[in-house]
């Protein structure tokens, strides 16, 4: 469960209904409370309605707010150093396993794009990224296991296939895949969602379509609710973009991009038009 204050996700892709964890949960109540009984106090200080609070009643809202805050305090802190340390895990096995790619330090296999010169990569870190590469490289479990130490994935370009190579030593996208200013960088992350799907990467999956949420605008929500319509974790994504057709239909429908989207996919534009239908009916009945 992604939480909405402490987990990775980024916050502009989170569930409708945000989730949270323990923790941020018990911690919030904690500074709710502490917030809630300084006010108390104060009010009773100040006499607010002409009353007079006895001495020992406000000592004791005096010490539960203390007491409060120390509490909120401690929860924060206790965040705080989970949270250092578990960044200090991923860095050390970021940096770890990215230096041994980078470097080539015991590659035991050769991974060859659609194009370009094929890239070494290690077996043992291919396999326990992905299911689909345990069966594609583990010869007890697939008859047809690759030979002379090389897999093909001739769907990725290699600047592509570099980037997802990346990810699974890394958990990181590359900045070149992260931004989304240029055509050539929203097909890398277009790429990349669609061999998430394919190999099974749900992670590399949440962090592509995180990127394209956040960078959606009519310009570009025709290409992404392709793509999120291919893919089978590519609900949430979807959503977003066909509301983002809905909200911005005039500038979307009447575009040039829309009539060769509309003979590649038919379904999509009859999604499309159903929803314009049912935005239209919702305002004429309020």
């Amino acid at each position: 469960m992604d939480c909405c204050i402490c987990g990775p996700m980024a916050a502009i892709y989170r569930p409708p209904r945000n989730t949270i964890c323990s923790p941020c949960y018990e911690g919030s109540k904690a500074i709710i409370a502490f917030l809630n009984d300084g006010d108390h106090a104060a009010g009773d200080v100040q006499g607010d309605r002409g009353l007079v609070t006895p001495r020992g009643l406000i000592k004791h809202t005096e010490n539960s707010t203390k007491q409060g805050m120390r509490e909120a305090w401690e929860q924060m802190k206790e965040m705080r150093d989970r949270e250092e340390a578990a960044n200090q895990r991923a860095g050390f096995l970021e940096q770890g396993f990215g230096a041994a790619w980078m470097e080539g330090a015991h590659t035991d296999i050769v991974v060859k794009p659609g194009n370009g010169p094929p890239i070494p990569a290690h077996k043992a870190i291919l396999a326990a990224r992905s299911e689909v590469f345990q069966h594609m490289l583990c010869s007890d479990q697939c008859k047809a296991a690759p030979a002379g130490g090389c897999v093909s994935l001739p769907e990725l370009a290699h600047d592509e296939l570099s980037l997802f190579l990346a990810f699974l030593y890394t958990g990181t996208l590359d900045a070149a895949a992260a931004a989304t200013a240029t055509s050539a960088s929203e097909r890398r992350l277009h790429a990349l969602l669609v061999a998430a799907d394919k190999y099974d990467v749900p992670f590399l999956g949440r962090a592509c379509e995180a990127r394209l949420a956040a960078a959606m605008d009519p310009a570009n929500v025709l290409r992404t609710l392709e793509v999120a319509d291919r893919v089978s974790s590519g609900g949430a994504l979807k959503e977003r973009a066909m509301g983002t057709v809905v909200e911005h239909a005039e500038q979307v429908v009447f575009s040039d991009e829309y009539h060769d989207f509309a003979v590649r996919n038919a379904g999509l534009c009859v999604e499309i038009t159903r929803a314009l239908l049912a935005k239209a009916a919702g305002a004429k009945r309020a």
